[in-house]
Parts: C-alpha cells; sequence; structure tokens
C-alpha cells in the first residue's frame, strides 16, 4: 500500500508512465470523490493517483468534493501529497510552461464546504495554517526539480479563485497588488483540508497561461500550448522526486 498520492489538476487527468495494479472506489461520509483511486507504480514507487476533476475532465473547479477526495485518500494510507494544479502566471518571471512551489496562499474562494469541524465536536478546532504547504515536501520538490535542470521557480503566493470564469484584467491588478503571484481555482479549500487530516502537502504549479492582462496572445491557445510543456517537466519531476519521498 503507498502513503504517497498525486492529485492531477488540468492537463494531468491521467500519467501515462504510471503502471496502474488495480482501481479502488472508496465511499466516504461527504459523498464521492472525484473518481476511482488508481494504485500503481512511477519511477520505482507505488503511487496512488486521483484526478481531482475527474478522468475526464468534467467536475469545475467549485464543484470538486474536496472533503471527500481527502478524505478517501487518508482513509487508505496516504500520508504525503503532492498536488499538480495549472495556473496563471501574474509575476514577471511565472512564465507559460514553466513550474512552481507556492509557499503560500490566499483564499478568495466562497460556498465551498471548506472543514471537515463542523458538526459532533468534542471542542471547537483551529488548525495552524501560517505555513500553510508541508516544508519537507516543498524542499524535496524543489531540490528534485534542481537535479532534474527544470529552472523551476522556487516560491510564490498562489491566489484561490472561484471560478470557473477566468478573472478580469482588473481582478488581476487587485491580487497583484495583495501580494499574489499565481491564481488558480483548486488550491482551497483542499490544501486546508489536507492540514486539517494532518497529511503532509505541497504543490506544484503549473503555469498554463499569462493571467488576464499579462499576456499578448489568447488565454486559451497560450493555456493549450503551455500545459503540454508543462505537464512533460511534472513528469520530469516526479521520476526525481518520489525516490525521496
Amino acid at each position: 500500500m503507498s502513503d504517497i498520492a498525486i492529485i492531477g489538476g488540468t492537463g494531468l487527468t491521467r500519467l501515462p508512465e504510471l503502471k496502474i495494479t488495480r482501481r479502488e472506489v472508496v465511499y466516504t461520509p461527504y459523498g464521492e470523490p472525484s473518481g476511482p483511486i488508481m494504485h500503481g507504480e512511477l519511477a520505482g514507487r507505488e503511487i496512488t493517483f486521483l484526478a481531482r476533476h475527474g478522468y475526464a475532465h468534467t467536475i469545475p473547479p467549485h464543484k470538486v468534493n474536496y472533503r471527500a477526495n481527502l478524505w478517501a485518500l487518508k482513509s487508505i494510507g496516504v500520508k504525503r501529497i503532492v498536488s499538480v494544479a495549472a495556473v496563471g502566471g501574474i509575476r514577471a518571471d511565472m512564465e507559460p510552461g514553466r513550474i512552481a512551489f507556492p509557499h503560500q496562499i490566499i483564499d478568495y474562494t466562497w460556498g465551498r464546504p471548506h472543514t471537515f469541524f463542523e458538526t459532533d465536536l468534542d471542542s471547537v478546532t483551529h488548525i495552524d495554517f501560517t505555513e500553510p504547504y508541508c516544508p519537507e515536501c516543498r524542499e524535496i520538490l524543489i531540490d528534485a526539480a534542481r537535479a532534474a535542470s527544470l529552472e523551476a521557480i522556487e516560491d510564490g503566493v498562489y491566489a484561490a479563485m472561484q471560478g470557473p470564469r477566468l478573472e478580469t484584467a482588473a481582478e488581476i491588478d487587485k491580487l497583484e497588488r495583495d501580494g499574489c503571484d499565481m491564481v488558480g481555482m483548486t488550491g482551497m479549500p483542499e490544501t486546508a483540508l489536507a492540514r486539517e487530516l494532518g497529511l503532509s502537502y505541497a504543490t506544484c504549479a503549473v503555469i498554463a497561461n499569462w493571467a488576464a492582462g499579462r499576456g499578448d496572445v489568447d488565454i486559451h491557445s497560450d493555456i493549450e500550448r503551455s500545459l503540454l510543456t508543462g505537464m512533460e517537466r511534472v513528469v520530469k519531476l516526479l521520476h526525481a522526486a518520489l525516490p525521496k519521498l
């Protein structure tokens, strides 16, 4: 049984090099996860894999059952999670096609079930979310990217937006003033839920496009082109990182 899970976002609904050994359907108190959990082998390690948006990419970011996904992974023995997420680049060095490892996150989402601590509580629980990502997991990913010569961006503040629409140029200007470096739609509540469950969690952000008002090409064509390059880098990263995880 593997204690490492990869959650794949847009562009990574499957891992082509993952040798699947079995599929597992997990039932949770929070409803159905995004799909069956895939068990297999990659880079000499047993891992589990779950496609955040479903294996046919049919679940929009505001409808992902984040609680069911995280609870399901925890229930089968997962201890560490590498989340792969497509983002838009705000900061000048956040060029499409690159990968980045955010160190902070700001939550702009609303209306999403965002905690396990709601009912049947023995006491009120407040998790420490000062450092939202696991420092050890981040360091392993950073070291692996260096070893694989991927020229990854080693920090950044992730802005978690509601979606599913993309942002206006004025909204991106506001996010930049708030100190955000990249923008996505799935970072929250996933990151906080992982912390509530005591899971070591880090994100590999794939910069799929320039955020609104930052580039000079059509955003959707930018995404299609850049995701291919970015996901190739993710696979190289996983090959370098999994033995260390």
